[in-house]
């Protein structure tokens, strides 16, 4: 089950609803795909998803507008996956936004700034809901929800991340012309507190945080009465603690 976003109206034209269907079974993010449209023009899409012609469905937006999993083409002609956006609008001068993006072909990060008006070409994506299955080596490999594909995504796609991936964890893969190109976990997660410091006997609620170990790894700061075996919020993006958890 995908939820479509077009970035425009009539940005999606060109014929994605004519794009040969993908074999079931597992598929290598990067793979190479050969794509037909109604209208006769084929593509090649390799890792690098290289087009063998012009038909990439595109739309003009700011740079303002720009957000994390967006698929943007940049200068020198490649496309890249937006990592971070975020614009700065100072009391004098000249609103900016700075975009720290991947480029898909070969995972270089570079970082951009931007007039916040600048004109940006942002490429269609869909959205499709997966299942976290398991790591293989170095690859993740998730299940389509819907038609239940498996797709393989490396370990560099999910980066920091994947420290919070739990089995059979629903998160969001966005698909650009039928390649896994970024993933999206969900905003906060549930786990256990396994290693930290004693908690001080009439330790209450306070600013002091300290280091503790959670059950699938991940480091994080939690509050000083928050012990061993607690249960906790952990917020994906910035591996925060939120609260204590409720179940």
């Amino acid at each position: 089950k995908g939820r479509r976003r077009a970035w425009a109206a009539g940005d999606h034209q060109g014929g994605l609803s004519g794009v040969i269907g993908l074999r079931r079974g597992r598929i290598k993010a990067g793979q190479s795909r050969i794509r037909r449209w109604p209208n006769g023009a084929e593509a090649v899409y390799s890792g690098a998803f290289a087009l063998a012609t012009q038909e990439r469905p595109m739309a003009v937006d700011i740079a303002a507008d720009i957000r994390k999993g967006n698929i943007i083409e940049h200068t020198d002609g490649q496309l890249y996956v937006v990592l971070k956006a975020e614009s700065f609008r100072p009391g004098k001068g000249t609103p900016t936004t700075t975009i720290d993006m991947r480029r898909i072909s070969d995972g270089i990060k570079i970082s951009n700034t931007y007039k916040t008006s600048d004109k940006v070409e942002k490429a269609y994506v869909e959205e499709v809901d997966h299942t976290y299955l398991y790591m293989e080596g170095e690859n993740y490999v998730f299940m389509n929800s819907g038609n239940y594909e498996q797709v393989v995504v490396p370990a560099a796609m999910v980066g920091d991340g994947a420290q919070y991936l739990q089995e059979n964890m629903t998160v969001i893969l966005q698909m650009f012309n039928g390649e896994a190109v970024s993933v999206t976990l969900p905003a906060r997660i549930t786990a256990e507190i396994v290693e930290t410091e004693p908690v001080v006997k009439g330790q209450t609620a306070s600013g002091s945080y300290k280091p503790a170990k959670l059950d699938n790894g991940a480091r994080i700061m939690v509050p000083a009465h928050v012990g061993v075996g607690t249960r906790v919020v952990v917020n994906t993006e910035d591996g925060s603690y939120m609260e204590r958890a409720k179940d």
